[in-house]
């Protein structure tokens, strides 16, 4: 098994998690089977209870687990299906040690950072690395991981762990990419290396030396350089179509991230290029004319100037009302309109108060006590703990009638009884 680690210096947000995806395609082109690790120093066991606001949008696996965004490029660009042990988290790590402990597995041993915490790292690449993501039997040929900006403190068991499995595989199975920030200052208008040049020093003193420097940059001059582009994807400028979209997350784009990249992808297929609105939700609600009446009046322009409204998903009753006042503004306009998770609740609750003449129909989640409960929570869910209790992932779908709408509307073969809707 070959490893290639890839770090970032500097800043965050350089592009390691693009960057360990390229170099998985160039490495998968040359005949190599790739699979892939995130690692992530927070404590969260994962990233499903994390605010949009905090970490971007949620990564939904197919066997359920929710993980870091990067995760979703690694499915993208390798073309490989991954499961929730290829995101590593302090928290995971420290789980599995703790329970080991309490189990009685160390023998009354001491239980330290050094040598178990350190070693549950290792075991866990190295476990990981031996299970198939691409369909095939066997383990892959080289197993690709990357992790953030050495230095944090929560980073360190990583750090130290990373450098004894360097040594223990061998310098001609270990490959180190640092991916690093090379500014260009706009008055002198040169390049300036001093950043990468601390970052690779406080790099080598934690015990780690980069065998390629990948430099982010908006300039190219003389070296292998990773400059800025307008997308990861080369996109072709095409005509523009405007979407409006309405969530609660809108300060963070990255909170909606699979859902842009969705409507790219949607767009290019129909000779389109998307302009998204962003629209926060309470800022159409009938309050906010009251409280903030010029960002009340922007909000409704920015929708009435859309061809198609989106509405994606949330948690929470906050901005709601202002949702389904753009579903109902949908419907009687006659402007498209998709909802997507809490979006499609939002249609529902709208279309059974205004059309139906439900006045107070909402959904369980936002209104236990409503008698017109048009949404209720799945049996198998949680309603006293979060985290993994959601119905998530590839899941068989079983139709007791297969000639129902719902069969018709993904074009399912009638003459099977189930299907699997992801």
């Amino acid at each position: 098994m070959k490893y290639v680690l890839v770090t970032g210096g500097v800043v965050s947000g350089l592009g390691k998690g693009v960057t360990a995806s390229s170099v998985g395609v160039v490495l998968k082109a040359c005949g190599l089977r790739v699979t892939s690790i995130k690692i992530d120093p927070y404590l969260n066991t994962d990233a499903g209870t994390m605010s949009p606001f905090e970490h971007g949008e949620v990564f939904v696996l197919d066997d359920g687990g929710e993980v870091d965004l990067d995760l979703g490029n690694y499915e993208r660009f390798l073309d490989i299906t991954l499961t929730r042990d290829n995101n590593i988290t302090t928290g995971k790590i420290y789980r599995s040690v703790i329970d080991k402990e309490r189990k009685g597995d160390y023998l009354g041993k001491t239980v330290q950072v050094v040598p178990h915490i350190t070693d549950a790292i290792k075991n866990w690449i190295e476990t990981v690395s031996s299970i198939p993501v691409d369909g095939k039997k066997g383990p892959a040929d080289l197993e690709l991981y990357f992790m953030g900006v050495p230095g944090d403190i929560e980073s360190m068991p990583f750090i130290e762990a990373l450098r004894q499995l360097s040594f223990s595989v061998g310098k001609e199975n270990f490959c180190l990419i640092h991916v690093s920030l090379v500014p260009v200052l706009g008055v002198v208008g040169e390049q300036k290396t001093k950043p990468t040049q601390h970052s690779v020093r406080e790099l080598r003193a934690l015990g780690l030396t980069p065998d390629l420097l990948a430099c982010r940059s908006a300039q190219v001059a003389n070296i292998l350089n990773i400059h800025d582009v307008p997308n990861i994807w080369h996109i072709p400028l095409l005509l523009r179509v405007k979407i409006a979209m309405v969530g609660k997350y809108t300060g963070l784009t990255d909170s909606y991230l699979s859902v842009v990249k969705a409507l790219l992808h949607a767009s290019v297929s129909c000779s389109l290029k998307p302009s998204i609105q962003w629209i926060a939700a309470s800022d159409l609600e009938d309050e906010s004319a009251k409280m903030t009446p010029e960002a009340h009046a922007v909000a409704w322009e920015a929708l009435k100037s859309s061809q198609c409204i989106l509405v994606p998903g949330g948690f929470g009753d906050r901005g709601v009302p202002g949702m389904i006042l753009a579903a109902k503004y949908a419907r009687e306009n006659k402007v498209p309109y998709l909802g997507i998770c809490l979006g499609m609740q939002i249609s529902v609750i709208e279309i059974s108060r205004y059309v139906l003449g439900l006045g107070k129909a909402n959904s369980e989640e936002f209104d236990s006590e409503t008698p017109h409960r048009v949404v209720i929570f799945m049996p198998e869910g949680s309603r006293t703990h979060m985290g993994s209790t959601m119905r998530l992932g590839s899941r068989r779908t079983f139709f007791q009638n297969p000639n129902c709408i719902t069969s018709e509307l993904y074009d399912i073969n009638l003459h099977s009884s189930e299907s699997i809707l992801s």
